[in-house]
């Protein structure tokens, strides 16, 4: 195996894990375009702010560790400058040209820093404290390298890591049902060892507003 391909913790900083929790500049058009139909432009770029807001709340009420918000497609946006003054967490710029790019460089970074990642989206109402700390146990365990939040639509809510491989995230068929196929096929040809979480509705359709609380939708 090439070594630019794999990070492992360095130690350097914290034995605690990272949450890093992704998301896009609320553009009404532009994000949760899927829900349009249903919603209208700007009532699903508001769907998308509470969500976002609510992936945050998870993140910080859990107190596993330090939670970064990385931002696309920068940290411009006022949205993600009133969330880092409302939720104390730093800003990140997502970077990289596809999504599988953006996560291999958030992990990479988090992974310099912290003995394990957490990474999840903003597209997920189910995700609370109690399944990051079931994420971060089974990482904590040193049984699995990997863990996955898989999603009913066969992706996934959730990676977590406490070593990465650049093979995980490229070339995925990221916004299709093989996500999470084609992820547990890289990790067996790496060898390594995933636990798997219980499985999750993102929200994605207007099928899946039916998951959602009341308050997410007013």
């Amino acid at each position: 195996m090439n070594a630019r391909h794999l990070v492992r913790f360095r130690g350097e900083e914290s034995e605690t894990p990272a949450i890093l929790v992704f998301a896009r500049a609320p553009v009404a058009g532009k994000v949760k375009t899927r829900l349009i139909p249903a919603l209208g432009a700007k009532g699903a770029a508001a769907l998308h702010r509470r969500l976002t807001r609510q992936a945050l709340t998870a993140a910080v009420e859990s107190k596993l560790g330090a939670v970064i918000l990385f931002c696309a497609p920068d940290t411009r946006h006022s949205f993600f400058r009133r969330l880092k003054s409302e939720f104390g967490v730093p800003l990140r710029s997502q970077q990289g040209i596809d999504l599988g790019e953006r996560m291999h460089h958030a992990m990479a970074f988090a992974l310099s820093r912290h003995r394990a990642a957490l990474l999840i989206g903003s597209d997920c109402a189910e995700i609370d404290p109690a399944y990051l700390h079931r994420a971060a146990a089974r990482l904590n365990s040193g049984d699995a390298s990997i863990v996955l939040g898989p999603a009913m639509d066969g992706g996934y809510v959730l990676i977590g890591a406490s070593r990465l491989d650049c093979r995980l995230f490229h070339r995925v068929p990221w916004g299709t049902g093989r996500v999470l196929a084609v992820t547990r096929s890289r990790l067996r040809e790496l060898g390594w060892r995933w636990d798997e979480l219980a499985t999750l509705g993102d929200v994605d359709r207007p099928e899946d507003l039916a998951r959602l609380e009341p308050g997410l939708l007013s």
